[in-house]
């Protein structure tokens, strides 16, 4: 039953832009969806069921899932037992200097981790230390700091040469002209021609593309795109009604509705669970 399921979030003290997700569910499924961050998860108990770059996967006690900012995927409790994981929320700006001096670069603009599920005992013991330092609200900021760089220091190891090869940078061109244009116009009433047109594409070859390689259509994103935005604006503090309508959503029953199908909670409850 979905009402068995738990959510809670944490922000970092130290590190505000870091969020970590403590989630047990039991018969509750994410609708597909896309985060802004770099996403690290570690499947505690259970079987974790998720789609994600065109393909279903399944994550056992142990395994970490990784999606990389705006990859599309959804999830779900799988097998008999109750699903417990954490995920740890890092944004780009966040983790990319870090991959940079592991790496020995000037810069790592745009990194992407390739490997979405991971067998990997270092890097699964990095995220879970930092989450626990985060949801516990312990140690000092450079704890925190030391334990996201195992994280962005493990996953450059594994990541060896990262560019990106064509195919890839083609989508994520796509996604970046897209996701910029909706982003920059979040609080208006967007259409399909005013995406397509962002993207230098007809409309209906970009409807096309865009559900091919991503798994949703650009009317979904965009509700995803508002949701995020919204989020953003209740850690920052905003009201509740303000968010509802400055972000195009009829009411705050559509918002809520929405909002728990990506967090697995209303807006309301998300305000206080961070606030906690």
């Amino acid at each position: 039953m979905e009402q068995d399921s738990q959510f809670r979030f944490f922000k970092s003290e130290h590190l505000p832009d870091l969020t970590v997700l403590q989630a047990a569910m039991d018969g509750f499924t994410y609708d597909r969806h896309a985060h802004e961050e770099h996403s690290f998860g570690v499947t505690l108990t259970g079987r974790q069921d998720f789609f994600s770059g065109g393909a279903n996967h399944r994550s056992m006690p142990g395994n970490i899932i990784q999606f990389n900012p705006g990859e599309v995927h959804d999830g779900c409790s799988g097998g008999d037992d109750p699903l417990n994981y954490v995920m740890v929320y890092v944004p780009a700006n966040e983790l990319e200097p870090l991959v940079a001096n592991a790496a020995g670069r000037e810069q790592a603009t745009d990194f992407r981790v390739n490997e979405t599920l991971i067998q990997d005992p270092t890097l699964s013991q990095a995220i879970l230390e930092l989450a626990r330092l985060i949801s516990n609200k312990v140690g000092s900021r450079i704890e925190q700091e030391h334990a996201l760089y195992q994280i962005a220091s493990r996953v450059t190891q594994r990541a060896g040469r990262f560019e990106a090869d064509d195919i890839t940078r083609k989508a994520d061109v796509l996604l970046e002209r897209a996701r910029e244009f909706i982003q920059a116009h979040v609080t208006e009433d967007l259409a399909l021609e005013d995406i397509s047109e962002a993207a230098n594409l007809s409309k209906y070859h970009f409807l096309r593309l865009f559900r091919k390689q991503f798994g949703i259509t650009p009317h979904q994103y965009v509700v995803n795109c508002r949701i995020n935005a919204a989020r953003h604006a209740l850690d920052s503090g905003d009201s509740l009604n303000d968010v509802v309508y400055r972000y195009g959503f009829a009411d705050l029953s559509h918002f809520n509705r929405r909002f728990k199908r990506i967090y697995g909670m209303t807006p309301r409850q998300y305000q206080a669970s961070i606030a906690s």
